[in-house]
């Protein structure tokens, strides 16, 4: 990390900075448009999630955005949400107080709060009735909230807002929106963003894929503020390592640039329903391969108006 940031977003114990917006579920990005013959809707915003989705597969995208099709919970994922809202929660202590023992005690309390915000999160570990497995994906989530303390300093921070959701329209009417895990402003104005993953950090090769929701959120903070962040910091949990970026407006407009150039493309499918899958090492990971013709499934009916070959709208 650049002590320099550190240095200016660092505060006294005791400065009361208080929680940010968006303490809720997840942005889709989508479905909030026009209802189609079955209720579903077409999508009118894009959010990182949703984005990473299309460029991965546009079937994908459907699935989840257009028709939502159900997904079962995964320990990954779960142990990655129980873990930010630990990290989201020891902030509401004293800065003198926010220490790994107290954070890691915070994990059991968590994971009962998100278990009674989604039931469906029981079926994890309905086949452990002793016990054992849930008390090791724990520990793990434990030891993910330790391994930060080796990375930041949360005695010296005080963020300037927490699960912040940000959202923006752009000159062009496409709409952005997302939930950023932690935005702190130092005393001269400069911004960092920051983003925790309980994964491990990316190949130097692939860093830019990996960069992409943080720009992301720097393009939605600019157009919002007219300030272009500082900082971009992924802090990755899983191997102890620590991605930055300092963007500057050039890249941002070439972010922007490539949603528009996105946006298209999904505007294109959503009209026509021809969306594609693109097959990778990723499938083995999909849920909805029971769907997917490219393991014998086939989609279902296509819940929107399609336009005609030719036709144009309005």
């Amino acid at each position: 990390m650049d002590s320099s940031i550190d240095e200016a977003v660092a505060s006294d114990a005791g400065d009361g900075a208080g929680s940010g917006p968006g303490a809720g579920p997840a942005v889709s990005g989508g479905p909030q448009g026009a209802a189609g013959e079955r209720g579903a809707l077409a999508p009118v915003s894009l959010s990182p999630s949703r984005a990473s989705d299309f460029m991965q597969c546009p079937l994908l995208y459907r699935f989840r955005v257009i028709d939502r099709l159900p997904e079962k919970p995964s320990e990954a994922a779960t142990r990655g949400t129980l873990v930010h809202a630990v990290l989201e929660r020891l902030f509401d202590a004293p800065a003198g107080e926010r220490t790994a023992p107290r954070a890691k005690a915070l994990v059991p309390g968590q994971w009962d709060r998100l278990r009674q915000s989604r039931p469906e999160l029981t079926e994890l570990f309905a086949d452990d009735p002793e016990g054992e497995r849930l008390a090791g994906w724990l520990a793990e989530a434990e030891r993910l909230v330790e391994r930060w303390f080796t990375l930041e300093d949360p005695t010296r921070l005080e963020p300037a807002e927490r699960e912040l959701f940000v959202e923006t329209e752009l000159d062009s009417g496409l709409r952005l929106r997302g939930i950023i895990d932690r935005v702190d402003v130092a005393p001269t104005g400069e911004v960092r963003i920051v983003d925790y993953k309980t994964g491990k950090a990316p190949r130097p090769e692939y860093a830019e894929g990996a960069l992409f929701q943080m720009k992301f959120y720097a393009l939605v903070v600019w157009r919002l503020k007219g300030v272009v962040p500082r900082r971009l910091q992924l802090v990755y949990l899983g191997s102890g390592d620590v991605l930055t970026y300092d963007p500057v407006p050039a890249d941002l407009e070439r972010v922007e640039r490539r949603l528009h150039a996105l946006w298209e493309a999904i505007r294109q499918a959503t009209e026509s329903g021809d969306w594609r899958p693109r097959p990778t090492k990723l499938c083995g990971w999909c849920d909805h391969r029971a769907h997917c013709p490219e393991f014998g499934g086939t989609p279902p009916p296509y819940p929107l108006p399609v336009r005609a070959p030719g036709s144009r709208a309005g």
